[in-house]
């Protein structure tokens, strides 16, 4: 049985509490960690509660056959598999984030896309384990993210709904219920006619669990829409400028809609309300004025 109230770090999700907001820098810093320090600082300066990045073995997690398919970088001509070991972050790098982040009070963590990327993240203090959607099907990972004791985070974009099903019995059988599902779209950018934010409802009815919402749409609309249906984290990916080269950065938010978006989702937050009828001070001062009997 999922938990409906989840420790991360300080931090208690539930549907009473304020949406978690996880910066998803994923590998938008290409390889460079002073661009990872930076967007850490600016999901820092604009109140999200976590960044994000992806942890793969390029030689396990690339498809067979996208190994050997020639790819232009910045770095000249190469084939899929250097270009995924080009911009992996490893231990130097993960050291420094560590670091960098605890300065900074900040959490991070990543998605461990095969089972030697956990092993590796879980040698770190990391508040909560994210499985990407992609990594649905991988049941052993899933499994031993379940048995860390860590909270898990798991994407549903690109499943059916038998494969969700089975993906819970995996996290409940493992677990001790503190997992969160994320509705998600896994295009980039995603449609926003193909967004289907109604499956935030039906995932929280199906399997009476905390649900969020990782978004990939161009813009911010949808995303308050998410938090208007229920969503208690939300995830975006992040980047210093849309025309930074990588397949990500076009679906990511720029640090000034970082800014605009974590106030826009606070503000959603609390005109919900509690759904409970109360007099307001300040309708009570209307009140005194208007009111005649």
């Amino acid at each position: 049985m999922a938990n409906k109230e989840i420790k991360i770090g300080d931090y208690t999700i539930s549907n009473n509490t304020r949406p978690y907001m996880i910066a998803e820098i994923g590998i938008n810093h290409n390889g460079d960690i002073n661009i990872a320090k930076k967007l850490i600082d600016a999901a820092n300066a604009t109140g999200w509660n976590s960044v994000k990045f992806q942890k793969r073995t390029p030689e396990l997690a690339v498809p067979e056959a996208q190994k050997s398919v020639p790819r232009e970088t910045p770095w000249g001509t190469m084939t899929y598999l250097e270009y995924k070991y080009r911009v992996e972050f490893e231990k130097e790098q993960y050291d420094i984030i560590d670091a960098y982040c605890k300065d900074k009070g900040m959490s991070w963590s990543a998605s461990p896309w095969d089972m030697p990327s956990l092993e590796f993240l879980l040698k770190y203090d990391v508040p909560y384990i994210k499985v990407a959607s992609a990594s649905n099907g991988r049941d052993e990972m899933i499994a031993e993210a379940a048995k860390s004791g860590k909270p898990v985070i798991l994407s549903t974009g690109m499943t059916m709904m038998e494969e969700i099903d089975h993906a819970v019995e995996v996290l409940e059988k493992n677990g001790k219920g503190d997992y969160i599902l994320m509705h998600t779209n896994s295009a980039y950018p995603a449609p926003v006619k193909d967004l289907n934010l109604r499956m935030i409802e039906t995932l929280q009815n199906r399997f009476d669990c905390l649900v969020g919402y990782s978004g990939h749409e161009a813009n911010l609309e949808p995303t308050v829409a998410a938090v208007a249906l229920g969503a208690c984290v939300i995830e975006r990916h992040v980047t210093l400028s849309h025309e930074m080269w990588g397949s990500d950065q076009k679906a990511s938010l720029e640090v000034h809609a970082m800014d605009m978006l974590n106030k826009r989702v606070e503000n959603v937050f609390y005109a919900l309300g509690t759904g409970e009828k109360y007099l307001s001070e300040s309708e009570a001062v209307q009140r005194k004025k208007l009111r005649t009997v």
